[in-house]
Formats: C-alpha cells, sequence, structure tokens
C-alpha cells in the first residue's frame, strides 16, 4: 500500500493534511533522522513550497508528533517513557473506568470520566481505534515518577458514528479515503464499494470493518454510501461540517415512512380532550428566517383586571411516540444543528415545518403553560396541561421590536403588557443572583451563492429579551412543579437542565487576569463571584477592551447539561430548571413533556432514572456535538468573508497569545487571526501568565485587550486560520 500511496504523492501538491501524514511517514522510516523543511522537500519529490512545509513541520510539532532540535531540524518525538502499558513500568493505583472520547488533533485523547474530576490522557497508540465522541471503557495506571495517571482503550461501548466524510484516492486495487475532523485512520475501500465515485471526489463513507485484536494496527474498512463531488463548495463544505461532528445528512426510510403516514387534521375528539384556547389572542415571535415555530405566547384580560398569560409549546410528543422509527430517530440526533447557511433538522420537515409548526390562522395543538398575573405583575397562579391555539400572527423579532417601541400596529397594547410583565421578570431574575451573559452572536448575510458579504454582531432587543423571559419563566415552572410533587409524594426522576458553580481555580486565573487589566474582582463566594461577572459586563459596554474577558468568564463556568440529578442552575440562579419549550428541536424537551403530562394529576408516574440518567447523558453529548458543528461553520464563514479583505488594515484587540504570536480579534466583524512575531517592530517574547508580551530590545508591552491594527495576509479555509501582520497600535 505505501508503495501505491507514495506513486500517488511523488511530483503532486499536497493538501496541508496530506503533507502533515506524509512528513510523518517519512520520519517513521528514517526513526533517528534530523531534517529541515529542504531536506524534507528533496526527500518526498512533491510540489509543495518550503513555506508550506515548514508550516507543516511547525504544526507537527505543535501537536507533540515531532520535536525541533538546536539546529533547526526536525526529529520523531520518542514515546513517553513509562507510560506503555506493559505492567512493568505502572505504579500506584490501577482502574478500569468508562467515558467518552474527547479526542485532539494529534490523535491523543483525553477520556471525560463522571465523578473523576482529571480527565485520563490515552495516548494515539492505545487508543485502539477509538474516535471522538465514542463511549469507551479504559485502565488506566500512574507511570513511575508522574502524577495524572495515563489510560488504554479495552472496550468501545458505543460508537459516536458509523459514517465519516473524506476525500477518496483510487488506486488499481483499492482506494483509500483520508477522513476530515477528527478521524485519525485512513479508510480501505474495495473497488466493488465505490458507489460510481471518482479520484479525489468528497465521498460519504460508511465503516464496514474495524480491526481489532491482532489486526488493531489495519486500517479499518468502509464503503462509499454518497457521492458529494470536488471539493471546495460552499454545500460541501457545511456537509462536512455536519457529518464530522457525526450528524446524518438524511433520514432513514422507515422514519419517512412513518411521518408521511401521520395525520394532517385535528380530529374533533382530539380537541374535546384539550383545552380549547382558540378564541384567546395569540402569536409567534421569531427571527426571520425560522420555519420551525415551536413557541407561541398568548394575552388575555380577567373580569377583575388580572391578566393571563400562556406560552404556548407544540405538542411534539402527540406526534412522536415512543418505540416508533420518528422517536429513536429524534433521540439518536437529540437536536437540531443550525449552521450559518442551513438547519439540520432533529425531525423530518414535515412535523417540524408543517404538523407542529405554530403557523399563523391554523388550529394546532400544544403543551401549554398558563400563567395569572396580577395588575402589579405577579404570579398568582399557573396551570399546565394540553390545548389547541389557533395563531392570529406571525411576527419576527424585528416587526415585534417596531411595534413595542413606536406603539403602533397589530397587537399593540397586548405586545406592550407582556414587554411589561417581562421586564418584571427579568428584574427579579437579576435580583436573585442570575448572571447577564449576553454573548455576541455572530450574524452573517450571505448572497445567493452563499457566500458572506457581511458580518455583524447581532442586537439583542426587548422582542428578543420578552420571548427569552417568558420561555424561562415555563421552563422554571415546569422543573418546580415535578419538583414539588417529587418533595411530597416521592422522587419524580425528571430531565433537568443543571450548571454547577464555576471552577474556583479557574476563578483565580480569571481574577489575576483581569487585575492586569485593571478590573477588580471578588471571588470570596460564588453569590459574589456572579456579581463580579455583572459588573464585568457593565463595565466592558463601556471599555471595549475589557469585552475579552466575558469569553474568558464564561470558560470558568461548568458547562450546562441534562441530568435526572437536580442540583439547580447556577448562572440562571434557579433551584429547579428544565427545558420544555423546544419540543422540535431538542429531544430532552420531549421527554419533559412526556413526564409532565404522566404527573399532572394527583396520581405519581415515575420512569427508570438510571436509564433517564442514561439518555440525558446522550442528550447533552448530542448538544456538545452540534454546538461545536454551528462554531465551525461560524469560523468557515468569517474565514471565506476575509478572504476577500486580503492586504486591507483592520482595527482589533489582542485576544489571546502563543509562544510565536498573538490572537488578533478583528473590531466588528469578530474574525480572529494568528498576528507572527516575525511581522513585528521588535523581538517579542511572551510575559509569565500569558498575559502580555514584551519586546526584548525596546522594552514595549502589550497586553490582552489592548487595540492595535493588523493586515490580512493570508487564509487558509481547510483550516480555518486568518493569517495577519503587524501593523501597530491602533
Amino acid at each position: 500500500m505505501s508503495k501505491s500511496k507514495k506513486s500517488k504523492t511523488k511530483g503532486n501538491k499536497l493538501s496541508s493534511r496530506q503533507l502533515q501524514r506524509e512528513i510523518v511517514k517519512l520520519f517513521k522510516r528514517h526513526p533517528k533522522k534530523h531534517l529541515n523543511a529542504k531536506q524534507i522537500s528533496k526527500k518526498l519529490k512533491v510540489l509543495n513550497n518550503r513555506d508550506s512545509i515548514q508550516y507543516a513541520l511547525d504544526k507537527l510539532a505543535e501537536d507533540g508528533h515531532l520535536v525541533q532540535t538546536d539546529n533547526q531540524k526536525y526529529k520523531l518525538k520518542r514515546s513517553e517513557s513509562g507510560a506503555a502499558p506493559s505492567g512493568k513500568q505502572k505504579s500506584g493505583q490501577n482502574g478500569a473506568y468508562e467515558g467518552f472520547v474527547d479526542m485532539t488533533r494529534s490523535g491523543d485523547a483525553y477520556i471525560v470520566i463522571e465523578g473523576v474530576e482529571n480527565d485520563i490522557h490515552v495516548s494515539a497508540k492505545y487508543m485502539n481505534t477509538a474516535l471522538h465522541g465514542d463511549r469507551v471503557k479504559i485502565r488506566t495506571w500512574t507511570p513511575r515518577g508522574r502524577r495524572r495517571r495515563e489510560g488504554e482503550v479495552v472496550k468501545i461501548v458505543e460508537r459516536a458514528s458509523e459514517h465519516f466524510m473524506g476525500t477518496i484516492w483510487i488506486y488499481p486495487k483499492y482506494a483509500i479515503v483520508l477522513p476530515e475532523g477528527k478521524m485519525p485512520l485512513d479508510i480501505l475501500v474495495d473497488l466493488e464499494n465505490l458507489n460510481e465515485a471518482s479520484d479525489g471526489d468528497k465521498v460519504i463513507v460508511k465503516i464496514t470493518h474495524w480491526p481489532s485484536g491482532k489486526d488493531k494496527d489495519v486500517n479499518p474498512k468502509g464503503k462509499v454510501t454518497t457521492v458529494l463531488g470536488k471539493a471546495g463548495s460552499h454545500d460541501i463544505e457545511m456537509k462536512a461540517i455536519l457529518i464530522n461532528n457525526g450528524f446524518d445528512l438524511e433520514f432513514p426510510g422507515n422514519v419517512h415512512k412513518e411521518t408521511a403516514a401521520l395525520p394532517g387534521e385535528i380530529h374533533q375528539e382530539e380537541i374535546e380532550r384539550r383545552r380549547d384556547m382558540r378564541e384567546v389572542t395569540t402569536f409567534t415571535i421569531d427571527p426571520e428566517s425560522a420555519k420551525d415555530f415551536d413557541d407561541a405566547l398568548s394575552l388575555r384580560y380577567l373580569e377583575n383586571g388580572d391578566c393571563e398569560v400562556g406560552v404556548h409549546i407544540a405538542d411534539v410528543s402527540h406526534y412522536v411516540r415512543p418505540g416508533f422509527a420518528l422517536d429513536k430517530e429524534g433521540y439518536e440526533r437529540s437536536t437540531s444543528v443550525y449552521l450559518v447557511d442551513r438547519v439540520l433538522p432533529m425531525l423530518p420537515e414535515r412535523l417540524s415545518n408543517e404538523l407542529c409548526s405554530l403557523r399563523p390562522h391554523e388550529d394546532k395543538l400544544t403543551f401549554s403553560a398558563v400563567f395569572g398575573f396580577n395588575k402589579n405583575g405577579k404570579i398568582i397562579n399557573r396551570w399546565f396541561g394540553k390545548t389547541v391555539i389557533h395563531s392570529d400572527r406571525r411576527f419576527t423579532y424585528d416587526q415585534a421590536q417596531e411595534v413595542i417601541e413606536s406603539g403602533e400596529g397589530d397587537f399593540t397594547a397586548e405586545l406592550q403588557q407582556l414587554n411589561k410583565l417581562a421586564k418584571i421578570l427579568r428584574r427579579k431574575k437579576f435580583q436573585q443572583g442570575a448572571i447577564n451573559f449576553e454573548t455576541d452572536e455572530v450574524q452573517f448575510k450571505l448572497d445567493e451563492e452563499g457566500s458572506p458579504v457581511d458580518i455583524y454582531v447581532k442586537e439583542r432587543k426587548e422582542a428578543h429579551l420578552l420571548i427569552e423571559d417568558f420561555m424561562l419563566l415555563a421552563n422554571r415552572e415546569v422543573a418546580t412543579y415535578i419538583s414539588k410533587k417529587g418533595k411530597e409524594k416521592g422522587e419524580i426522576p425528571f430531565v433537568y437542565r443543571v450548571h454547577d458553580e464555576p471552577d474556583p481555580e479557574k476563578v483565580e486565573h480569571l481574577a489575576r487576569f483581569a487585575k492586569e487589566m485593571g478590573y477588580e474582582m471578588n471571588i470570596s463566594s460564588p453569590q459574589e463571584i456572579a456579581r463580579s461577572y455583572n459588573r464585568l459586563i457593565k463595565t466592558a459596554k463601556k471599555e471595549p477592551g475589557l469585552k475579552l474577558l466575558e469569553p474568558l468568564a464564561i470558560r470558568t463556568m461548568s458547562k450546562a447539561e441534562y441530568s435526572a440529578e437536580n442540583i439547580g442552575h447556577y448562572g440562571l440562579s434557579f433551584d429547579n430548571y428544565t427545558h420544555f419549550t423546544s419540543p422540535i428541536r431538542r429531544y430532552s424537551d420531549v421527554l419533559v413533556h412526556r413526564i409532565l403530562e404522566q404527573n399532572l394529576d394527583s396520581e405519581v408516574h415515575r420512569v427508570d432514572k438510571t436509564k433517564l440518567e442514561q439518555q440525558c447523558k446522550h442528550i447533552s453529548m448530542q448538544e456538545r456535538k452540534a454546538m461545536e458543528a454551528e462554531r465551525e461553520s461560524v469560523k468557515y464563514k468569517q474565514v471565506e468573508f476575509i478572504e476577500r479583505h486580503v492586504g486591507e488594515v483592520f482595527k482589533g484587540y489582542i485576544s489571546g497569545m502563543l509562544d510565536r504570536g498573538i490572537f488578533v480579534e478583528l473590531e466588528g466583524n469578530r474574525c480572529e487571526g494568528l498576528v507572527d512575531f516575525s511581522t513585528m517592530d521588535d523581538h517579542y517574547e511572551v510575559m509569565s501568565g500569558k498575559l502580555g508580551i514584551q519586546g526584548r530590545s525596546k522594552g514595549k508591552v502589550y497586553k490582552m485587550g489592548d487595540a492595535v491594527k493588523v493586515r490580512i495576509v493570508r487564509t487558509d479555509l481547510a483550516r480555518r486560520q486568518i493569517d495577519m501582520e503587524w501593523v501597530g497600535p491602533a
């Protein structure tokens, strides 16, 4: 195989990833050699220039495959002494654990294990074909002279994905797919399984055989299921992001069959089983591009002057029943994925955009939380149950905002009253200690071909906050209802949305960092930390440089997740919280609807808590994968946008530091790139704590958050990278 592949690469220009693979293979063939970029170019006989080879060497060194020597050459990094699971180098306590794989670009991984504070590092050679997101069993040992345990994968419990995207290269007797993303293994494909793919096509391949036992060093085998065509189009790159994060692009045939069989009309018998709220003024408020309207608000005044607000949620559980293919597929996906230019729905479009979408002027089945407010805006009663509604109007956020501000238009009185109540809810939430993290959301203006022509930060106005506050109310009150009933009649296993307190060490580091930037934090208690974060957010609005502390503050926080164990939600300062309001796009909400419906009367109905916790873990993992896909699509479109501005100068703020340069986030569009120290006006070095850099000869210091000017010099869409050069202080 190596001979055929060598002939394939010789005399060709390789992609960055292919070049890195060939360099590693070269060093493995000559493990005692010390080579520089010029020597490697001669040996590989590829058309890549020396700069690209040097970049590949730097990246391999950064990822731990190579080591740079004193004479500017590179050598293969030796295996860590004492890390082999031979039994001779072990010391300390051994253990077997089960957890999820968090793989790095180098092929090494960290195994995330519940209840174990420190993730277990597993070297690439001990992964035994486990991949990013897989659930695995590992055994661990502590190498001599070290404190931190190492591990080896001994069993793959559950694969995160069987489908991978990559580029196919066809040889006389076989084909190879070079996968993208965190899949370090090439996939062999027999010629009869090409599905009409051509050399160099982007394809989706399904693994048919994973090597094991004596064959564990052999490549996995697969078959091509979909041919996407030649690389480079926006469409293919977005699909690649979805597939590489483990999401299937198409629904199985049995799911389509079940969906097509669902009745399109609502029968009178079903209406009679529900609270009929079709005569109550009701409307939806959503983004302009939305098609899946899963929530609506209603408002009516009572004779005594009080008012009643209904939060109406699409009754997905009426259509998606346990045990059927549609339900199994919804659980496997667990979430819709929102990329810059498309949505991959959790449920087929007939459900998400038609049957369950609360479209105007149509009767719809809903699950509602209805709240009574007195004249002072205090909640005096609440009701949960199945309903039927009829939306009178579909508002976009901009349309609703215009009515709120101008006092003119459809349902002006209703919108302004809802806004008044939302402000009361919001004020009370922050008085109780909620953190006001309003992270900036980057928005894109795309042309007809999907290319970005403008990037801007989404402005959150009262219409956005109004919807958010009522959704938070419904989520909190549903969780409180179940929790309270459980305390009275014995625990009711439930899906809670939980958020733990921040990591003390990370908070201390942030506080030191903030102090260097001139901002003092009180971190004496979780409550004071929350207050400090809120003060930071207010201060950053006046001092843009401090804005960079906000994402760092968010990183000190635990990740919100789903769990059957209710520990409360620190960020919102809620003792009880769940997700009830988006069952079209979140499977967690479907489970919440089912459990709530079973417990609306005086009886108690319980599901298996152990199984529910396993479901929570799966849904949380899928959520993380979706967020990663969304981040990748944003980064891709940012780099694509900046491609048009190579050579131009921008103002930005120092946002991070490496030993070789600084990261700068551009003002306005939030694109981030690396400024190499070699482009600067002095020999700069990173100061202790990575809080600043200092010039060796002139002594000039630049710190995190400082305003600077940079020029865009190159972009790399494949790696989602932007290279900048120094212009000077802004």
